[in-house]
Parts: structure tokens; C-alpha cells; sequence
């Protein structure tokens, strides 16, 4: 996560604002601990608060990922460049048993966002995340269940889905192996 540096990029948007962590997290429905957390880069959000926090301040989420570069046209990201964001942390601080790589941090004012995510354990709980926007989802390794609204599909290597991000969910290893999956969302 400090190779984008998400939390500072966050703390200045809050104090651009003239924000108090109370003030943010009264607005945005996080505990200010978990703010000042995701602030001081102790630990990293998953996509959908990094959503949640990108409407609040009026941005694309893609600002968290983007380097100070000049805009560009296109964008090549070869494999050995991705930046894997770890540690994500839910709400209640516990791990969600899965990291993600942002796929493009260098072309800014996007549509989308893609993201390689990679689920390497059995979660020890299943609570679900919903945000503005769609989704695209990819699986390229593993089973996974996907919790989405009252349903529990099963998606197998090769399977997508594309629904929208209003609906509640959240993606899960089906049987605690590995599973790689090609995410692409919207705002």
C-alpha cells in the first residue's frame, strides 16, 4: 500500500476539506480508528470503503492509485511493475483474506478500474460490501462463491459476472485454495 501511498493521499483530502477523522467517518459510516488506520497506512481498505471514501471526497477511486505523472493517453503496466495492495482489512479490523493489484496507476480520469484480485484463504467471516458503480468479475484460477444480494453462485475457472455494485457482495474461495480473479469497476 505505501507504493501508492493511499493514506496520505486520503489525509489531504480530508484536511483540504478542513475534516476531523469524526467528521469523515460520521459521513462515510467508518470508525474514525479505522480512518486514521487506513491514514497512517497500517492497513489497507478494501475496494469497496476505498469507493465509499472516493464519492465522499468527490473523486475517481483511481486518484488512491494514480502516480504524479502527466496524463496519458494509454497505458502499459508490465507484470513485474503491478503493486500488490495487502493487508485488507474490514470494518471491524478483521483480515478479508484477500489482496489486490491495481492493473492501471498511471492513466488517470478512467471510466474503469481494473484489478487483479487474488482471494488465498477461507474468510473468517462473510459479511458483504456494496457501492456505487458495476462490476465486471473474471475468474482465472480457483472457485470461488460469490455472495451477491440473498444468493451464493459458484463461479469456476473461466466463469464471469457482471452486476451492479449496489447490490450487496462479496467474493470468497469456495473450498480456502487460491483463486485469481480479473475485476474491473466502475464508479
Amino acid at each position: 500500500m505505501s507504493d501508492f501511498n493511499i493514506g496520505a493521499k486520503i489525509k489531504k483530502l480530508r484536511l483540504a476539506k478542513k475534516m476531523t477523522l469524526q467528521a469523515v467517518a460520521r459521513e462515510t459510516g467508518f470508525s474514525p480508528a479505522l480512518i486514521s488506520q487506513i491514514e497512517n497506512n497500517n492497513v489497507s481498505p478494501p475496494i469497496a470503503t476505498l469507493s465509499k471514501i472516493a464519492k465522499f471526497f468527490d473523486v475517481k477511486i483511481g486518484m488512491f492509485f494514480a502516480e504524479d505523472e502527466e496524463e496519458c493517453r494509454f497505458e502499459v503496466v508490465r507484470s513485474h511493475e503491478r503493486k500488490v495492495i495487502p493487508r485488507v482489512i474490514s470494518r471491524a479490523g478483521t483480515s478479508q483474506g484477500y489482496s489486490y493489484e491495481s492493473l492501471s496507476f498511471r492513466k488517470q480520469s478512467k471510466k474503469m478500474e481494473p484489478f487483479l484480485l487474488t482471494v488465498a484463504e477461507k474468510a473468517l467471516e462473510e459479511n458483504t460490501y456494496s457501492h456505487d458503480g458495476e462490476e465486471f468479475l473474471f475468474v482465472m484460477k480457483g472457485t470461488a462463491d460469490l455472495l451477491l444480494d440473498d444468493r451464493k453462485i459458484t463461479l469456476y475457472e473461466g466463469d464471469c459476472v457482471y452486476f451492479d455494485s449496489a447490490l450487496k457482495h462479496r467474493l470468497l474461495s469456495k473450498d480456502g485454495e487460491e483463486v485469481k480473479v480479473l475485476a474491473v469497476v466502475t464508479r
